[in-house]
């Protein structure tokens, strides 16, 4: 068994794809119409195209996904993660994007952390595994 897919939930298509693309520098891998507005819309890292999608998944008709993230937000807990190379580094390129951080990197022995607002009402965190 292995992850192929995962999702985060967003509140509109347009506003995510440019954001997880644009802003985080994910790559779109399948963009397929499903009906009455509904797209199939996934996006990859660069440095793994044949990776684990990601799926932007609209919540707008899942009252109890809106209550989940609300909440997750109120409480400052990220909805998924996402690790990377160099945390100071990744911090400073999206801070000088404009994306807004809810929490500076911080170390946590074996990791550092940080969190920010992705647009779309997630809270999103990246990591660096530190070495051991």
């Amino acid at each position: 068994m292995k992850i192929t897919l995962t999702s985060v939930s967003i509140d509109d298509y347009d506003k995510a794809l440019r954001f997880y693309t644009d802003i985080l520098g994910f790559v779109k891998k399948h963009d397929i119409p499903l009906g009455g507005g509904a797209r199939w819309l996934t996006v990859v890292s660069p440095e793994e195209p044949n990776g684990t999608e990601l799926l932007l998944e609209p919540n707008a008709e899942y009252p109890a996904m809106k209550a989940l993230k609300e909440a997750l937000v109120k409480d400052g807990i990220p909805f998924t993660t996402f690790q990377v190379a160099d945390i100071a580094e990744e911090y400073a390129r999206l801070t000088k994007l404009g994306v807004e951080f809810t929490m500076e990197p911080t170390n946590m022995g074996q990791t550092t952390v940080a969190a920010f607002d992705d647009t779309c009402g997630n809270l999103i965190q990246i990591h660096q595994v530190m070495a051991a």
